[in-house]
């Protein structure tokens, strides 16, 4: 229900920053833990989305990963009547798409199976207690290995899926910066750390280097 809120979002003046960094060769590479697209949609094509993303669908059978869009039709197509009732119920959805819907109205949903295998379909995401996809982690070691230096952006590090790779980066000696307005894990082995609100930092960043 929330997929419509998480489509129309559109990259903020962080996310074009950090695409001006990239492009004024400030910044090589970029991991990112959110999974809405966005730094992808301001530009930055080849960043690494490290618990993978909402425009995708995967199947827990036989592992075909789909686009999002055509896993949305079927469900339109199968839930007509439930999404009149949710509508009828004025329910709000929340910035990041979550929604609480009552058991009533769950209990008439109709999922819909994989067009491959008739397998159960979820998200192309990491869940909490899944694991980030072997392959997916190798690359970004090999990207931190490649690096001079580390700059979190926005993160508390409050899971060892990111954590790691500022750990990696620390132990081989390469200088670390957070910019995060709270605490974070890693702030102990930090050389260089910033609290401010995101935006205002890279604003003052760029502006400071003379790219936009």
């Amino acid at each position: 229900m929330g997929r419509r809120a998480i489509a129309a979002a559109r990259p903020n003046s962080g996310h074009h920053a950090v695409q001006a960094l990239r492009v004024s060769g400030h910044v090589d590479a970029v991991i990112t833990q959110n999974v809405d697209g966005l730094h992808q949609a301001a530009g930055t094509t080849d960043a690494v989305a490290l618990h993978g993303s909402l425009d995708r669908v995967v199947c827990l059978d036989c592992g075909v990963v789909g686009p999002r869009d055509e896993l949305d039709a079927r469900l339109l197509d199968a839930n007509g009547e439930f999404l009149a009732a949710h509508a009828a119920a004025g329910l709000r959805v929340n910035p990041d798409g979550d929604i609480d819907l009552p058991d009533d109205l769950v209990d008439t949903f109709r999922v819909v199976p994989c067009p491959r295998c008739g397998g159960v379909l979820k998200p192309y995401v990491v869940f909490f207690g899944e694991n980030v996809p072997k392959h997916r982690v190798e690359r970004c070691f090999d990207l931190i290995d490649a690096a001079d230096s580390l700059l979190v952006l926005g993160s508390s590090l409050a899971v060892l899926s990111g954590l790691r790779f500022v750990r990696r980066a620390a132990k081989d000696g390469k200088p670390v910066a957070i910019v995060n307005l709270g605490p974070t894990r890693a702030d102990g082995i930090a050389d260089a750390r910033v609290a401010m609100p995101l935006g205002e930092a890279l604003a003052e960043l760029t502006r400071r280097l003379g790219i936009h």
